[in-house]
């Protein structure tokens, strides 16, 4: 249990964890296999997530939101649904991630209308970034949003939008001058004349979080809509990623512990030529290193957690722990599939949950930044503090 390396100091967040733990087990794992395999986004999960205040975690506490040490609660529940269905996890994530310019950014007459709707309204948030020709590049988005008098005339495709198809609210990143940069968000409502919902992505993995394409063609957005001061947008993201990157770990936390915790029971269930898998110096290995890349995944995750929440750049640490754990996720995933495959064959089968936690760790080292972005954020911040 992650109470008893010391990094959770209150009651409140050990019975917090507690609680979304014997939540995820009793009510979103016994899903999770039907939704992977059929692939679709599971409105059940949802109410469930939203009757725990778990959609809500990252907003002002008069809107449902956590309060103090937000980051290291968002963690803590993404981590433990994750354990069972990294599908659910994202549903936290992305609300997360697409409520921060509107919480961070919105004035005050725009949060006291739209955090309600959110909140008490149980409306799902996407944040519409990636666009086809702008990945990680998000300085070269072609969106553009063109003040007209007391609007902004929006036009542009986004693509991987997580909740795109589902959502009721859209975060939108929009050029608003010309040159790399020059970006701006927006709030802007699903039922705007203009905005339509393209093709639903079929993916490898986390096949139950709803991906698609948004059109926007000449969309009419208050210019009350702007979220922080026009320009902004791109130190906006930066300032979401170190928020989200540590939740993203701690989603690959969870799926490593998901494996590991079925790589354990499969090992307790089987022996080979008169003894137990347990006693194979191989397993032993395997066992010993997926512990460890859990450990360490653990300690990086909630350190930028919890400097996120003090208020403390938590940059590198954020890149850190997202690339480190996603990899970790990746390696731990793998060597079970291996494991279990060498000894019994089962581990590829489609109706493995290390088969399904093997493909859904795969996200977790693309979004949010691959980890090869992670890479140059890391090595760019060490060398400013060296200077």
């Amino acid at each position: 249990m992650f109470d008893q390396t010391g990094f959770l100091p209150t009651k409140k967040l050990r019975d917090f964890q507690n609680k979304i733990q014997q939540m995820a087990r009793e009510k979103i794992a016994p899903q999770a296999l039907g939704v992977d395999e059929k692939e679709f986004f599971n409105r059940e999960v949802e109410s469930l997530l939203w009757d725990h205040g778990l959609l809500t975690l990252t907003f002002p506490e008069r809107y449902g939101g956590y309060g103090k040490g937000r980051t290291v609660a968002l963690c803590l529940a993404v981590e433990e649904i994750a354990k069972v269905c990294a599908s659910s996890s994202l549903l936290l994530i992305i609300q997360a991630v697409g409520s921060f310019p509107i919480i961070h950014g919105g004035s005050k007459r725009l949060k006291q209308n739209y955090l309600p709707q959110m909140s008490k309204g149980r409306k799902l948030v996407a944040y519409l970034v990636t666009e086809p020709t702008a990945g990680s590049d998000i300085a070269s988005i072609q969106t553009t949003a063109v003040r007209e008098g007391k609007e902004y005339l929006l036009n542009g495709s986004k693509c991987f939008a997580t909740s795109g198809g589902v959502a009721g609210i859209y975060s939108v990143l929009a050029k608003t001058s010309e040159g790399n940069g020059n970006s701006s968000f927006f709030l802007v409502d699903r039922e705007s004349p203009g905005l339509s919902i393209g093709r639903t992505e079929s993916k490898l993995g986390q096949r139950g979080s709803n991906t698609t394409e948004v059109f926007l063609e000449n969309v009419r957005v208050p210019a009350e809509n702007l979220l922080g001061r026009e320009g902004e947008g791109f130190l906006m993201a930066m300032r979401d990623f170190d928020m989200s990157r540590p939740a993203i770990a701690a989603q690959a936390l969870g799926i490593a512990e998901g494996a590991f915790e079925a790589i354990l029971q499969f090992i307790k269930e089987r022996h080979t030529f008169g003894k137990s898998i347990g006693d194979h110096p191989a397993i032993q290995t395997l066992i010993a290193d997926s512990a460890t890349l859990i450990e360490a995944s653990r300690g990086l995750a909630y350190r930028a957690a919890l400097l996120n929440d003090e208020g403390k750049n938590n940059t590198k640490f954020a890149s850190m722990a997202k690339s480190f754990a996603g990899d970790a996720a990746m390696k731990i995933t793998t060597d079970a599939i291996d494991a279990i495959q060498v000894l019994s064959g089962y581990g590829f089968l489609k109706d493995s949950q290390v088969e399904r936690m093997f493909r859904d760790a795969k996200l977790t080292q693309i979004f949010e930044g691959t980890n090869q972005i992670q890479r140059l954020v890391i090595t760019r911040q060490i060398l400013k503090e060296s200077m």
